[in-house]
């Protein structure tokens, strides 16, 4: 009896032994399975990231962060103005023009989804098309400028003109010999929200290549503009040069008195002038405007514009589209019809508009460099903003 009970005990222990190994060996192959899963996971995660990182740094060096704009965007809201951008550009300002959109639709149109309407005196190629209309959240629309909005007029003296021309350029006048940029002046000037593209829209906020935008704009200027009565919004005034403009403010006054019924008691020509009346050359940077379409085709303005074209001064002398707008806003409109944009970061080389206090907290440029504390007798800012509201 002690010998098989022995036996049994023997076998128990045996079998009790081998099937331990076995546990023991399923255990060690399931902790070594988990382990190479952990292991192939983190692997796999590691390279996903890095390759990230690797994509975004290339990306980075090749278009400022294009990448930006590609993710899920907002919802239009269900309220936006009939209001587009447009934007005066050739295919070689491409790099520019893009750098310039990723911050627009960052800081704003990702959110709202403006159109715009993009204009050259040239045919766009199908390589701008497409990169612009890759990296915009806003429908896109390219416009061919019409040969007559972009050539001498009949009555133009081009052998004059040219000679203009040599004389600036030869005296280092800026833009003094540049034939195209008259051009252009004269096109921005009176013709730009003619172009058939144009025709749809009643509001328009100019954009040129190369500017930034550097703050959140958690609003919309267009509405701001609409429900506020507002006709014309800038962010940045100086004053001109001189030089390049030395009849404009002569010829303005010819047709001043020549059309008075046409100039509102309340207007704003205390922006423009000194205490003593004479032209003091402050006029709003045209490369930003938000404004009414409305205003540029009213009867006033071009009767204005048509009478500084008949003039010749954009070719005999270079008269720009700020000082001619700005004279414009001035004879036509009143302080309440126009506003400074203080709280939307601005920059066209070399000048800033830059929030100032808890504005600027939504900001990456410094208000120091703002245009009218940086150099207040070069802005005109300031003597805007202190002059009275219209008595009307």
């Amino acid at each position: 009896m002690a010998r098989a009970y022995d036996l049994r005990s023997i076998l128990f222990v045996l079998v009790a032994f081998v099937g331990a190994v076995v546990v023991l060996r399923d255990l060690r192959y399931d902790f070594a399975f988990v382990g190479d899963m952990r292991a192939a996971e983190l692997s796999r995660r590691t390279q996903e990231v890095t390759a990230t990182m690797t994509s975004t740094v290339m990306q980075t060096e090749k278009t400022m962060v294009t990448e930006t704009i590609q993710v899920a965007s907002d919802p239009p809201p269900a309220e936006k103005a009939n209001a587009a951008f447009v934007i005066l550009t050739r295919n070689k300002d491409l790099k520019d023009l893009r750098e310039t959109l990723v911050q627009l639709e960052d800081r704003f149109n990702r959110r709202y989804k403006y159109p715009y309407v993009f204009l050259n005196n040239e045919p766009f190629s199908d390589t701008f098309k497409e990169k612009i209309q890759g990296m915009v959240s806003g429908e896109c629309q390219f416009g061919l400028i019409p040969e007559e909005h972009w050539s001498y007029p009949e009555y133009i003296d081009q052998t004059r003109a040219a000679e203009a021309r040599k004389d600036m350029q030869d005296r280092k006048v800026i833009y003094g010999g540049n034939e195209s940029y008259r051009h252009m002046c004269r096109y921005e000037s009176g013709f730009f929200f003619r172009h058939p593209l144009m025709d749809q829209y009643k509001w328009y906020w100019r954009v040129e290549p190369g500017v930034k935008f550097a703050c959140e704009i958690d609003y919309d200027p267009f509405l701001f503009m609409e429900r506020n009565n507002k006709k014309y919004g800038f962010t940045i005034s100086i004053k001109e040069v001189i030089e390049t403009i030395p009849t404009l403010w002569n010829t303005t006054m010819d047709f001043m008195d020549k059309h008075k019924e046409m100039i509102p008691a309340a207007n704003l020509m205390d922006f423009v002038t000194d205490k003593k009346g004479d032209y003091n050359r402050c006029h709003f940077w045209s490369n930003f405007e938000i404004g009414s379409l409305d205003f540029l085709r009213s009867d006033q303005y071009m009767a204005y514009f048509d009478h500084l074209d008949r003039a010749g001064g954009f070719f005999y002398e270079r008269w720009g589209d700020a000082p001619v707008h700005s004279l414009g806003v001035s004879m036509f409109l009143n302080k309440n019809e126009v506003h400074w944009f203080e709280d939307i970061g601005y920059f066209h080389g070399p000048l800033w508009n830059c929030p100032k206090g808890d504005a600027n907290k939504k900001c990456w440029c410094s208000e120091e460099e703002s245009i009218e504390i940086k150099n207040p007798a070069w802005s005109c800012t300031l003597n805007f903003k202190d002059l009275p509201a219209p008595k009307l």
